[in-house]
């Protein structure tokens, strides 16, 4: 595969002139008490839910939803004509297409923006958006590489609008209990974090991926095209990808996300809502080396089992701390020697005084004897009414969301930098504030790609 390749001099020159254009825009604010315009970009799998917890009124059982009241739904575009035909017999008055650059030609009606689409366009869908000031509600990962989280955080700072990157698991109540644990002192300060996923699609051998069910093995780029369904824009489904011919081992999702040019294998989607955890308790912020260990990088596709460390420096009051990664067959240590509860995805973190062990849903003190007369904290992070109606709430009146981008950017940066260690076969001394490896110049390639011709930020 041919890698754009992006001498020093060019990439912060990129950088520079892309943040140039970031000028402030008029926002265009939402009345408190009237209806929000709003624009989908996607509207399956992921799309079509955010379709319907923002724009449908959930009914009894057996009674068919309606639209909601405060929300008038302007714009549909999605590349699958299935997709975009569905959303249009639901909101019939509203104009569709199949290529967002066309939508924003004519958004003076737009208040906010979803998007949900495959997120090597995520950032090509949302920055216009921006620009434009208007709110936006992104999928996970927020971007597709590290300098594109950092221009969309940059771009939503000027915007001054509401932003959410969709991390549902964000809002609801166990991550809050968890958090109020850890950062009351709970457990003492804490040193070591671990976070390990059991999903294991990827790059592997065929015995792995029998064994961790990968939905589809593949181990290279397929040679041969196919032709694409005909209700697919192939080429728009591309974007600012590389062009290659359709092969059903890209399409649908998400059998493409394993593929580099198109998404980033597991680390950065299920990292969105695993490392927000320890992200969000710790107070963590951009990381001083990054290693990872795995199977030797493969150009196309990456890895089904790694494993990702971080070290984060002293945060105010907070010690330094050490978070370590792990997808597919990579467990933790203490995991291995049946140290904890052995859940197949959790978060640990390890304190002075003890440990909290939790996933989605639950969690616990441990040990758990040590913990059986403890009094815990007063809640203090407020219930959320979930992420998509907490996003619509801060369109009207102005109010923080719980992952705005000026989180939910750098937290993207770093998940993406797991990657970029993995791919450079080392450790990485990372210069976040003038976005640099500093200590491999070849693997600064990994920070960002060059689009096709036609698309820009």
């Amino acid at each position: 595969m041919r890698r754009a390749s992006l001498s020093r001099r060019h990439f912060l020159a990129t950088v520079a002139g892309t943040s140039a254009l970031l000028a402030t825009p008029a926002m265009r604010a939402a009345s408190p008490n009237g209806r929000i315009n709003l624009a989908f970009i996607g509207v399956g799998g992921r799309g079509r839910s955010n379709l319907d917890a923002l724009a449908l009124e959930m009914r009894r059982p057996n009674q068919e939803a309606r639209p909601r009241g405060d929300v008038n739904v302007v714009a549909l575009c999605d590349v699958d004509r299935r997709n975009l035909q569905g959303a249009a017999r639901q909101f019939p008055l509203a104009r569709t297409y199949t290529d967002f650059r066309l939508l924003y030609e004519k958004a003076d009606d737009i208040d906010a923006v979803v998007v949900s689409t495959t997120e090597h366009t995520h950032a090509y869908a949302t920055m216009p958006a921006l620009r434009l000031g208007k709110h936006v509600y992104c999928e996970k990962p927020l971007t597709h590489n590290v300098v594109e989280a950092r221009l969309i955080t940059e771009a939503a700072a000027q915007a001054g609008v509401a932003t959410q990157m969709g991390t549902q698991i964000h809002a609801l109540p166990n991550y809050h209990r968890v958090v109020e644990l850890v950062q009351t002192g709970a457990i003492g300060p804490v040193r070591e974090a671990h976070v390990w996923v059991s999903r294991a699609w990827g790059w592997q051998s065929e015995e792995e991926a029998t064994a961790h069910g990968d939905i589809v093995h593949v181990t290279e780029r397929p040679q041969q095209a196919e032709s694409p369904p005909d209700y697919l824009d192939w080429d728009l489904w591309l974007g600012p990808a590389e062009y290659r011919p359709f092969q059903e081992v890209y399409f649908p999702g998400p059998k493409w996300y394993r593929w580099w040019d198109f998404g980033n294998g597991t680390m950065s989607d299920l990292g969105s809502h695993w490392n927000d955890l320890p992200w969000w308790a710790l107070k963590l912020d951009a990381p001083l080396t990054i290693e990872a260990f795995g199977p030797p990088a493969h150009a196309e596709i990456a890895p089904a089992s790694m494993t990702a460390v971080y070290e984060y420096g002293p945060r105010g009051d907070l010690p330094a701390c050490r978070l370590s990664w792990y997808q597919g067959t990579h467990k933790p240590e203490i995991w291995r020697a049946g140290g904890i509860p052995q859940w197949n995805d959790g978060v640990l973190f390890v304190g002075d005084k003890g440990m909290i062990l939790s996933d989605y849903g639950k969690h616990v003190l441990l040990p758990e004897a040590d913990f059986a007369n403890f009094q815990r904290p007063r809640p203090f992070i407020p219930d959320s009414p979930g992420q998509q109606e907490e996003w619509l709430i801060a369109c009207r009146t102005g109010s923080e969301t719980a992952s705005p981008f000026s989180y939910a950017g750098p937290l993207t940066e770093a998940n993406h930098l797991g990657n970029v260690a993995f791919r450079a076969g080392h450790k990485i001394e990372w210069d976040s504030q003038n976005l640099r490896i500093t200590n491999d110049e070849a693997a600064n390639r990994f920070l960002t790609r060059k689009p096709r011709p036609g698309w820009s930020l």
